[in-house]
């Protein structure tokens, strides 16, 4: 027999059911990168859930970029993913809920903020910012109020960015290292705030306390060694950079980074002042994530003798007064002449093949005393219509394809990962669960200057993954990562810009960590 009270709750109950059911099914997004600890995903989440509470939703899926800048959607996987799931129409709500304007992203261009909202509302989706003072309901106020505080966000990275350069350069000033990799026949050394040293840092690992400091040390004797020996070599043996390279490649050596040394690794190892001890810092700039830039040296920061260094100050200064007056010496008729020599024997010219000449000066030399490598080939005759370095680049690319996959093979070695790999088609087969292959996408530029990229599959192996290497503006370095998988893409190739939008720049990565860890093995303890 039920009591009173029993009958009471039965009573009641039906109602609060209902009330529950009404409940508008939200999703939250929080975003935290370095800054205040009042950003913490922790405090944002306490915030959105209290918002949710008093406006009758419930929060049914989370998105969460911890420590991801807030000036780009590159890297912001959570942001990625959650726009996809509405793209995708995979959404299971009707809202998104976000502590503030800043943390949907300070993007330095407003109309991506609000172009990333408006695929939202386009899809029924609204976004609502649970700490901002008005309501985003597409009055003319919320809209005025918006595009101000975006602006705001904005503004505040770039003033950000400007306190950040000015500590960068006061440390070094003070002897510090900023970033970079260390170099052949140099170490990075963490140093704690009084200067003691506290452990060699290997390539990749990064400090851990924000007291702590990077300073360059000289590394291994051998590599040591080798560095003093190409001074040597270029100043009392008279030899050219070329062949260095070619003797330090008869007797075994390989550069840091495991490749065989070429006349441009020499000649930068004979002009960085790091080898006698000087920290220079600002050569480029890559401010609030834009396009890098060379910077002139009347704007460099540079702390004289912060280092140890390796190479004797006279011995530096003699090599670069023989580089300088290896250029001097020669006439702007000289020079071009020079210039004509080359193009007649290989039909084309590049900035490539110039620095790689034992006959010619610097690229960097041409475009000094002509003003651009264009003015320069212009006065010869030569006019580059098409893309004539594209056989030297071609022929570099092949070199780096081989590379990339064997570092590939021993990183995910290193994680536990079984790997095999076909020596004909280079297809690598993973823990025999999946195959994935390299494909490098060279940098090309079209008639508007635009960039573009285009990726080839191997659709005859057909490999479950195609890691899409994009290279940069130069052809020499990786700008970033595509992994695609055969499911989504069966063509034989694909064309990429700068931005492609979500439909493509969701499988792109700026390393290939998220590739490794599909691949990591876990200790059975560990898993469970």
């Amino acid at each position: 027999m039920s009591s009173p009270s029993d009958k009471n709750e039965n009573f009641h109950r039906p109602t609060i059911e209902d009330e529950e059911e009404q409940r508008i099914p939200a999703a939250q997004y929080v975003r935290m990168s370095t800054e205040h600890q009042r950003y913490s995903t922790a405090n944002q989440a306490d915030a959105i859930a209290e918002y949710a509470l008093r406006n009758r939703m419930e929060i049914v899926r989370s998105y969460n970029d911890s420590g991801k800048s807030g000036l780009r959607i590159e890297g912001r996987d959570a942001l990625r993913q959650l726009l996809a799931d509405i793209k995708n129409d995979q959404a299971d709500f009707e809202v998104i809920l976000v502590y503030d304007i800043s943390r949907w992203g300070r993007f330095q261009d407003a109309d991506e903020a609000a172009y990333y909202e408006f695929v939202c509302r386009n899809a029924g989706i609204a976004v609502h910012y649970c700490a901002e003072q008005f309501e985003n309901d597409g009055s003319p106020v919320a809209t005025i109020v918006k595009g101000v505080k975006r602006a705001m966000a904005s503004e505040y990275s770039r003033e950000l960015s400007a306190k950040v350069f000015a500590g960068q350069c006061r440390l070094v000033e003070l002897g510090y290292r900023q970033g970079g990799p260390a170099g052949y026949g140099l170490r990075r050394m963490l140093v704690d705030e009084s200067g003691q040293q506290k452990t060699m840092l290997e390539r990749g690992e990064q400090k851990s306390l924000q007291a702590d400091r990077v300073i360059l040390v000289p590394g291994p004797g051998e590599e040591v060694e080798v560095v003093r020996k190409i001074y040597r070599d270029f100043v009392e043996g008279g030899k050219s950079e070329t062949e260095i390279a070619n003797s330090l490649n008869m007797l075994g050596f390989s550069t840091d980074f495991g490749r065989p040394w070429s006349r441009s690794t020499v000649h930068q190892i004979l002009t960085n002042e790091k080898y006698v001890g000087h920290n220079v810092f600002n050569r480029k700039s890559f401010k609030l994530k834009k396009q890098h830039v060379k910077n002139p040296p009347e704007v460099w920061v540079r702390a004289d003798g912060a280092f140890e260094p390796i190479v004797d100050i006279a011995m530096f200064h003699m090599v670069q007064g023989i580089i300088r007056e290896r250029a001097r010496r020669f006439s702007d008729e000289d020079m071009l002449a020079r210039l004509n020599d080359v193009l007649q024997r290989h039909g084309y010219l590049s900035g490539l093949l110039i620095d790689e000449s034992d006959i010619l000066p610097s690229s960097g030399a041409y475009r000094y005393r002509f003003g651009s490598l264009i003015r320069a080939y212009a006065l010869i005759g030569f006019s580059p219509n098409r893309d004539y370095r594209y056989i030297e680049i071609n022929r570099y690319l092949r070199q780096q394809h081989s590379n990339i996959v064997t570092e590939v093979i021993e990183s995910l070695e290193k994680l536990g990962a079984k790997v095999l790999l076909d020596p004909m088609t280079e297809l690598l087969h993973v823990n025999e669960e999946f195959t994935a292959s390299v494909a490098i996408a060279r940098h090309l530029l079209t008639s508007a200057g635009s960039s573009r990229w285009k990726l080839r599959f191997d659709t005859g192996l057909r490999p479950d993954v195609t890691i899409g290497v994009r290279m940069d503006s130069s052809n020499t370095d990786i700008l970033d990562y595509y992994l695609l998988p055969l499911i989504d893409f069966s063509l034989p190739s694909i064309r990429l810009a700068e931005n492609n939008g979500l439909a493509l720049d969701a499988y792109r990565f700026n390393s290939l960590h998220y590739f490794y860890a599909m691949a990591e093995r876990y200790p059975l303890q560990r898993a469970a």
